[in-house]
Parts: structure tokens; sequence; C-alpha cells
């Protein structure tokens, strides 16, 4: 009877031993696929703050008159008018066409069940162009902010007024715009430290 019972005991034991691996595979396979959703989820909204700052910028425009000693003027307002805003939306095109390739290639990677990520060299050339793509990004808000702040206070001891007061609505596009830039950098710069830890544990 007792020598019945230990086989059991035994098979019983290394049952439980297999299963220890099995679920730890499984918990790390469940915590990749997470971090892959994040990933893609990021740059989701990288395309979508690019898409949403371009859209704001190509459509600001506006018609007006403003009164400089006595005398109403037209005045018309485009973004073409500055190449400060010309270079954000070049950068923002670049921008939301880097993040889409980046999201396709990463989709289809993800329902194919692979590594979202595949090699380290492809890590390096992603990190590369979020690094260049967010500082391109600094720098056109930065210009462009620094055009905008001169349209809203305008030229001190000189007769130019604030062109933000007749032109507001072009001036909210532009603002906005800039405000969405400056958060896709945000953006960028979090996918970048996101692929610098890939690169460290890989």
């Amino acid at each position: 009877m007792v020598s019945e019972q230990k086989p059991a005991a035994l098979e019983c034991s290394g049952s439980t031993r297999m299963s220890g691996p099995l679920v730890g595979d499984g918990e790390k396979t469940n915590r990749r696929r997470r971090t892959e959703v994040m990933l893609l989820i990021l740059r989701g909204l990288c395309m979508g703050s690019s898409v949403v700052s371009l859209s704001l910028m190509i459509t600001a425009k506006q018609s007006s008159s403003v009164s400089i000693y006595g005398f109403h003027l037209p005045v018309h307002s485009k973004w073409t008018f500055s190449p400060s805003y010309e270079f954000l939306v070049g950068v923002s095109v670049a921008v939301a066409a880097h993040s889409l390739l980046q999201l396709l290639i990463g989709t289809s990677r993800f329902l194919r069940a692979s590594s979202v990520i595949p090699s380290r060299k492809h890590a390096w050339v992603i990190f590369a162009g979020d690094q260049a793509f967010a500082y391109a990004l600094m720098s056109a808000g930065s210009a462009a902010s620094g055009v905008t702040n001169l349209n809203r206070t305008g030229i001190r001891h000189t007769p130019l007024p604030n062109f933000c007061k007749p032109l507001h609505k072009f001036c909210d596009h532009v603002a906005i715009s800039i405000a969405f830039n400056f958060i896709n950098c945000f953006l960028l710069a979090t996918s970048a430290v996101h692929d610098v830890i890939w690169l460290s544990q890989h």
C-alpha cells in the first residue's frame, strides 16, 4: 500500500515543478505585450498631436483692419507669411509621417504576435529618429512662439499695435497649434526614454 502511493506523490511533485516555468513565461509575455500596447498608443498620440497641430496651423488665416495714427489699414494674416510657422508645419508633417510609419510597422508585428521592436539596430534607428524630431519640434515651437508673442505685444516705441486684437482668430489657431507642438515634443521624448529602456534590457 505504501509502495503504491509513492509514485503518485512523485508524479504530483513532478507536475508541480513543471508548471512553475510555464507560469513565469506567461507572465513575462503578458508584461511584454502590455508594454508594447503602451508603445503603440504612444505612437498614435504622437501622430494625432502632429495632425492637430498641423491642421490648426494651415487653417490659420484672417483678414481685418488696424488703426495706426487714426488711419484704418487693412491687414491680412496667414501662416505662410512667417518662415517660423512654415518651419513648424514642415516639422509637423515629418513627425506625423514618422509616427505613422512606426505605428503601422509596430501594429503589424503586434498582430502577428511578434516583438514590436525586432532588433537592437531597429531600436537604435527609432531612438535616433525620436531624438532628432523632438529637438526639431522644440526648435520650431520656440521660433513660432517668438513670432506669436511679437504679434500679441507689438513693437515698443513704434506705432505697430497688438495685431492679435483684430486678428484674434488667427492668433488663437497659432497658439493652440504651438501648444500641441510642445505636447508632441514631450511624447517623442517619452518614446525615446522607452527606447533606451528597451535597449538596456536587450
